[in-house]
């Protein structure tokens, strides 16, 4: 129960829950310890309406508020994180800037495949230099009569790389601003373009099964009617793209404590000691006890951050406590439950992955903003009141 969801939210954590149950969680142990990205698996999520839910009906989307669209991401981390950020990604990242900041014509163009699990698309910041600091984009777009031909390169990018990966939008620096500050701008660019290259990152600590990838952008020449949003506007819809990323990403803290923390529980009834169920020992139902109250904090920070996005007030405040805190949770249960397992976590263990809940974990206090950087985005705003 939670005073933020209706029956349609129950009905989709239903849905989802038992979808990944039965198709995801037997497999996805495989996938994950071979690297290799679920092509077939990702699709069959199209079974479930989860790409471009919260894209306009008109364009092949559900048009579902923001709450369902995290509901469903929750529930997949509760079960594998690749599948889920693989699913977040293509929301937040692909399908989110396009939704927000295209032209009729380029929503037109690319929403429609985005919707149906035909194609997925990223979002490019990340570079050497680029990232917490997003002044250090080192890419560069020169305007040409007839476009633009981009050189530069982006790292780390989420369905960057795959077949289903149909192309990305990304930050470019585009010249300097009157106030001699560096002048940036967002471009669309689709697989199949001359010079627009990519390669499949493998032996991750983490996310084993979802595609990260380097993308390589060589005198690639992007049309006038593919620049996003306006001149000028990269870094406004790179930020505002965040925002709506980091609640995805907080989603995903939250599926992965919760899975850890039911996994913990299961084990801590079997696993005897002394001849008693480790459960039976304070220091053990202890911990859990604390597991259950991060989980009810952590959901209920979140559903407050999307509900204040779904009835159009700021957000952005709430979105960073959200991710900072529920990264956080996810890493303090999953190591808790890796304790309560002892050795037995140690182990790949498609029964109980713990294993691998404790290494996908340690990504979400760096992606989407990093936990230093988002004290500071917190503390600011609550200065400046």
């Amino acid at each position: 129960m939670n005073a933020f969801l209706n029956e349609t939210h129950h009905t989709l954590r239903s849905k989802v829950r038992d979808f990944a149950e039965k198709y995801i969680k037997p497999v996805i142990g495989e996938f994950e310890a071979n690297e290799q990205f679920p092509v077939e698996l990702i699709r069959s999520l199209k079974s479930l309406n989860l790409f471009g839910m919260h894209a306009p009906k008109k364009y092949g989307g559900q048009g579902s508020d923001y709450l369902s669209y995290i509901i469903a991401v929750e529930e997949l981390a509760r079960v594998d994180s690749s599948v889920a950020a693989t699913l977040a990604a293509h929301n937040s990242l692909g399908v989110g800037p396009i939704m927000e900041f295209g032209s009729e014509e380029q929503k037109a163009k690319y929403l429609p495949s985005l919707c149906t699990a035909e194609n997925l698309w990223a979002f490019g910041l990340t570079e050497e230099n680029a990232g917490s600091d997003a002044q250090g984009v080192e890419t560069i777009a020169e305007e040409k009569e007839d476009g633009w031909v981009v050189n530069g390169h982006k790292k780390y990018i989420t369905n960057g790389a795959s077949e289903m990966s149909a192309g990305i939008s990304f930050v470019a620096k585009t010249g300097t601003r009157e106030d001699g500050r560096k002048e940036f701008t967002a471009f669309l660019v689709s697989k199949g373009t001359k010079g627009y290259t990519r390669e499949f990152m493998k032996q991750k600590l983490l996310w084993r099964a979802a595609d990260n990838g380097m993308v390589y952008l060589n005198d690639v020449h992007i049309p006038a009617s593919d620049r996003l949003g306006a001149r000028g506007q990269g870094i406004k819809i790179m930020l505002k793209t965040i925002d709506s990323g980091r609640l995805s990403i907080a989603a995903m803290g939250l599926g992965l404590a919760q899975g850890a923390y039911e996994m913990a529980v299961s084990f801590a009834k079997k696993r005897k000691q002394f001849g008693r169920n480790i459960s039976d020992f304070q220091v053990i139902s202890f911990k859990l006890a604390d597991m259950a109250m991060k989980l009810e904090t952590a959901r209920n920070t979140l559903y407050n951050a999307c509900w204040l996005k779904d009835n159009g007030h700021d957000y952005g405040t709430q979105a960073a406590m959200a991710k900072l805190y529920c990264s956080q949770i996810a890493s303090d249960i999953a190591s808790e439950a890796l304790q309560i397992f002892g050795g037995a976590g140690l182990f790949r263990n498609d029964e109980y992955p713990i294993e691998r809940f404790f290494r996908d974990q340690r990504l979400l206090s760096i992606g989407e903003g990093t936990s230093e950087v988002l004290r500071m985005v917190i503390s600011r705003s609550i200065l400046k009141e």
